[in-house]
């Protein structure tokens, strides 16, 4: 499966800012995956606009996370968890990859019943159907397709998600609400209420991202003609800011979504007191104020079309995990007999991913849960992340700036007191 190739799109060979701001919108709307629909809009439907604040919150995390595992594939020329595996012991380096891979294959089965959830709205076929038959199709344009091919179908798709945006405005919600539960953050410090923070936090700055953000950094320089690890070490300045200004519109395009899907869910579902959404059906009712009884099309449309474009991220990343925390072979430029743990690893995923919606979770609350997993997950990846790129014997003298710095360490510290607080809200 060749890694996706930028060049290829009309709009990004373009260049200049509409490159940057198209391919941005782009990359923010997949960020938002069935799990984010699902626990955003779960989010809106039970706290209503009380729970605006969070995107606002996000954002500089969301930046800052994504940033930084891109700058470390550009800089030291491998990706994450080949990195760790350099420079921390094997007793470290295990857990955090064992807990990263779970938390993908979570998420990915997560992702996969959201996916045959929502077309379930519109094909009378039993779900467990759709799952096995989505997963067959997106294995196979893995392992003999391109995933660029598979990015440039259905990317458009996502641009559906942005319905919300119009669902919120034509819901008419209560525009001084609106601006004060934007502005003011309202903490409810129960179990139900922080399990939904770090499920946002889980689901907006996953690990995956982590992983798959370092190894396309990787993918293409190797594109690029620098196949040796010491021909892509370093990076330019330049490239570096030409990195921070996509990431930057990538998140906050990812950001908006994230803001107008809660909006939506709020100002409709929670209004009308439905505020614990147990179906596909129910989280597309957010969507009724703009397209009526079109409303499943339109939800299932946007979730497919993200759905497409993350399972595939997420089962590659569980397998870059293993085979860089293996020290073996792991590329999308290598054929399958020239990494055969990282190819194996993809269809092991997959198969795991399908075995978990058989286990009778769920669709719509597995997306929230899986949420959770990655919230957990999350602290310890930023915590060695931020370590590494303050190392100059792994960064040069590409250390982090001092808002980077404080970005990143207020990001850390946030995550591990969401994920402790919801810890202790288990026990008392």
């Amino acid at each position: 499966m060749p890694a996706p190739n930028t060049e290829d799109d009309p709009i990004v060979a373009e260049g200049g800012l509409f490159r940057a701001v198209g391919t941005g919108i782009i990359t923010g709307a997949a960020d938002d995956d069935p799990s984010a629909i699902g626990t955003y809009a779960s989010a809106g439907a039970k706290f209503g606009l009380s729970f605006l604040w969070i995107a606002p919150v996000l954002l500089p995390m969301m930046y800052v996370v994504v940033y930084l595992s891109a700058k470390l594939g550009r800089v030291y020329g491998k990706g994450l968890f080949a990195i760790i595996r350099d420079r921390y012991p094997r007793w470290l380096l295990y857990p955090v990859m064992i807990g990263a891979i779970i938390g993908n294959v979570i998420e990915a089965a997560a992702n996969l019943g959201g996916i045959a959830a929502s077309l379930n709205l519109l094909l009378p076929i039993p779900i467990s159907l759709i799952v096995i038959a989505v997963s067959i199709s997106v294995l196979a344009f893995q392992m003999w397709g391109s995933y660029a091919l598979l990015r440039n179908i259905f990317k458009w798709l996502t641009l559906a998600l942005f319905a919300y945006v119009a669902a919120a405005f034509m819901a008419k919600p209560n525009l001084g609400e609106v601006v004060r539960s934007t502005l003011v953050p309202h903490v409810e410090f129960n179990r139900d209420f922080l399990s939904m923070i770090v499920a946002c936090i889980g689901t907006s700055l996953s690990a995956y991202i982590y992983t798959w953000q370092s190894n396309q950094e990787v993918e293409d320089q190797i594109q690029e003609g620098k196949r040796t690890v010491a021909e892509r070490r370093d990076a330019s300045e330049r490239e570096l800011d030409r990195t921070r200004r996509d990431v930057l519109i990538g998140m906050a395009f990812s950001n908006l979504i994230l803001y107008f899907i809660i909006l939506a869910a709020g100002a409709t579902l929670h209004a009308s007191g439905n505020i614990e959404i147990e179906t596909a059906a129910q989280a597309a009712a957010a969507l009724e104020p703009l397209a009526g009884e079109g409303a499943k099309i339109l939800f299932a449309i946007g979730v497919v079309g993200v759905g497409f474009l993350a399972v595939p991220v997420m089962t590659t990343g569980a397998a870059y995990d293993l085979a860089q925390g293996l020290g073996r072979p792991s590329s999308l430029n290598a054929r399958p007999s020239e990494a055969p743990l990282f190819y194996l690893s993809i269809t092991a995923v997959t198969v795991l991913a399908v075995l978990l919606n058989f286990l009778g979770f769920n669709p719509m609350k597995a997306l929230v849960w899986s949420g959770i997993v990655q919230g957990f997950s999350v602290p310890p990846l930023l915590l060695i992340m931020m370590l590494l790129t303050n190392d100059t014997s792994v960064i040069g003298g590409r250390a982090n700036s001092r808002v980077t710095n404080t970005l990143g360490w207020i990001t850390t510290v946030v995550t591990f007191a969401a994920t402790a607080c919801l810890v202790v809200s288990w026990f008392t």
